[in-house]
């Protein structure tokens, strides 16, 4: 019933529901702010949502599919270099993040700072991208291109441990910010340098 509103209100409402919730998190965010930002009243909110974690729901539901749609369904497995299919896999996601910062801010705060709205239904969505991801990162690699001495299953090990720990440093240095504010740059260019040494390291 939502889809039938008009777009440009269904875009004001989204986008003040996924800010406040990547701000104050599920519990502190608030309905009236939301409305507020949107240009709506209460009753429209809850015309189309029953409460505030059938509007939750809506909002992963909805993230999902763009992420997948904006993201996931644009990455190029014809690379077949496992670091360049990495790099720009990222500078996808650079992309879609500019499209869609307030979803990606949400689902970022999510992660980082997980809490009660942590369900089945949150961790099944969270789950189906994580696979899909695996899929398009993995699949028809080149391993002819590693250097021989080590082995392509370490070398995969090797480089996905790297980018993990990264993504573990970035999660604890996050965790308590309001991440609508991060400026993200330095972060990616960190990981933009680990992965041209790895290359240095673990390349013929």
């Amino acid at each position: 019933m939502f889809e039938n509103l008009e777009p440009e209100k269904q875009k004001r409402i989204l986008n003040a529901a996924y800010e406040e919730l990547a701000k104050e998190g599920y519990e502190k965010a608030s309905t009236n702010k939301i409305v507020k930002k949107a240009g709506i009243g209460k009753g429209m909110l809850f015309y189309y949502f029953k409460s505030k974690k059938d509007l939750f729901n809506y909002l992963v539901d909805y993230g999902t599919k763009t992420v997948i749609n904006d993201y996931l369904s644009l990455l190029d497995n014809s690379e077949r270099d496992y670091i360049e299919r990495i790099k720009k896999a990222s500078m996808v996601k650079l992309g879609a993040m500019k499209e869609h910062p307030h979803i990606f801010n949400f689902f970022g705060a999510l992660y980082v700072n997980r809490g009660v709205e942590w369900d089945e239904n949150l961790e099944s969505k969270m789950l189906e991208v994580r696979n899909l991801t695996h899929i398009k990162l993995f699949s028809n690699i080149d391993t002819s291109l590693f250097r021989e001495d080590v082995s392509p299953d370490k070398i995969f090990k090797l480089i996905n441990w790297t980018m993990e720990g990264i993504e573990k440093d970035i999660v604890n240095s996050l965790k308590g910010q309001n991440l609508v504010d991060v400026d993200y740059d330095p972060y990616w260019k960190e990981f933009f340098d680990y992965l041209d040494d790895l290359k240095k390291i673990l390349y013929k």
